[in-house]
């Protein structure tokens, strides 16, 4: 016969094994969308796409713009916490490392008044950009982010090649190492 401490063992083990289960399949990386769609991964090497859109105050800025710097595109939202956790850390680096050529530009892919709200609470230092998901856009898709995940960052080299792309947030040390060798 089972020991009280048997069951809750086994039953510590099924728990166990049905989270990790339901971890799987929720850490799953996103298949890759069908060619047709247009939103195919955006590789490493390749040259970042051509994109304007309208600034906190609605004045159009292309990413061109910012040729010839060490470019980290950001997508956010003001409704992703993780995005929100990050930004002073963004605003830090591009602080740090503007000497060393680095520019953040973030791309909110949010509606303009919500934006302008987060931003008059949570001021950065750095150029943000309107990309309105419910006026079509998809600059994130653009550049790679076939899981509609965000936080999601892409590092422009200098002559306008994606560097390096990732998912979720940066933690201090994370985003230096991320940095450093472009720098």
């Amino acid at each position: 016969m089972f020991e009280r401490s048997h069951l809750l063992i086994l039953a510590l083990a099924i728990a166990a094994a049905g989270a990790g289960l339901l971890a799987g399949h929720w850490l799953r990386p996103a298949p890759a969308l069908p060619p047709e769609t247009g939103k195919a991964a955006l590789a490493d090497g390749e040259r970042r796409p051509e994109l304007s859109l309208p600034d906190t105050d609605g004045r159009p800025r292309a990413l061109a713009e910012w040729d010839g710097k060490l470019l980290l595109v950001n997508f956010w939202a003001s409704w992703c916490a993780p995005c929100r956790e990050e930004m002073p850390l963004l605003a830090q680096a591009q602080q740090r490392h503007a000497e060393r050529g680095l520019q953040v530009v973030g791309i909110a892919s949010d509606s303009a008044a919500a934006t302008a709200a987060f931003l008059r609470d949570f001021p950065v230092a750095y150029p943000i950009l309107i990309d309105d998901p419910d006026h079509g856009g998809d600059a994130a898709a653009r550049f790679g982010d076939n899981r509609g995940a965000l936080p999601y960052t892409v590092l422009v080299g200098r002559d306008g090649r994606v560097l390096a792309r990732r998912f979720g947030n940066f933690s201090e040390s994370a985003l230096q190492a991320w940095l450093e060798p472009h720098l």
